[in-house]
């Protein structure tokens, strides 16, 4: 039995993982999908004071009861897991990259994304600053993060929260070495792309040595909604 533990890009909640979850655990593998601090069951702790940091700590804090974790990160999330396993290295067996920021030491969300400095400054121009709204339906073939299908795109709508800008600034950290070790997948989705959304190539070689693995979905970005079946057996592979 593998444990999965699946962490929601921004915006998002636990609740993206809805379709991936129940596919995992048929197969006979525990998974945990938590809502990040300010998400979810966890909107209401929403505040200027949440950033990457909080984030990090969110997944550290289950990390400490757990052994042989495939962490996956969707999106921004990238950034959390992988300054998760830098706290944790010995915890984590596997992290994969799903349609991720992928840091450098000392990265914030703008380096790795630097639209992210455009949706910061509108969120100072129309906003009061310290968070940023999810990002609008856009015309087929982009959607709502690559969610297309009109009831899809109303379940989605509904557990969106807005970003804290904190976490769009504050730097990943990356400097532990038993966390090169970690094996990596990367998983792209290589459907239709918003313009401004920038892609960063996957380096041919791994921290650890080993050549990078990158796997490909032929769909927008929200995969784990768009394709789950396809998603579970790609991470199936890993456990």
């Amino acid at each position: 039995m593998t444990t999965f533990l699946l962490v929601h890009g921004a915006w998002h909640s636990g609740r993206a993982w809805d379709r991936v979850v129940p596919l995992l655990e048929s197969a006979g593998h525990r998974v945990l999908a938590p809502s990040l601090t300010g998400y979810g069951d966890k909107k209401h702790l929403l505040s200027p004071e949440i950033g990457l940091d909080t984030h990090v700590q969110d997944i550290v804090d289950l990390l400490r009861a757990e052994q042989d974790v495939v962490l996956v990160g969707h999106s921004y999330a990238g950034l959390v897991i992988s300054s998760a396993a830098n706290e944790m290295p010995d915890r984590v067996a596997e992290l994969v990259y799903l349609d991720a920021m992928v840091p450098e030491d000392g990265e914030t969300a703008v380096d790795v994304q630097p639209i992210s400095q455009r949706l910061i400054d509108l969120a100072a121009q129309h906003g009061d600053g310290w968070r940023v709204p999810p990002l609008p339906e856009q015309p087929t073939p982009f959607g709502l993060f690559g969610v297309t299908d009109p009831a899809d795109v109303v379940w989605l709508r509904e557990m969106l929260s807005d970003q804290p800008v904190r976490c769009l600034q504050q730097p990943a950290r990356l400097d532990n070495p038993a966390a090169r070790a970690i094996p990596r997948t990367h998983i792209r989705c290589v459907g239709a792309t918003p313009e401004g959304i920038t892609r960063r190539p996957v380096p041919a070689i791994q921290p650890n040595g080993t050549p990078s693995q990158v796997w490909e979905l032929p769909t927008g970005h929200d995969c784990m909604i768009t394709m789950p079946v396809e998603l579970s057996e790609l991470l199936l592979k890993l456990a």
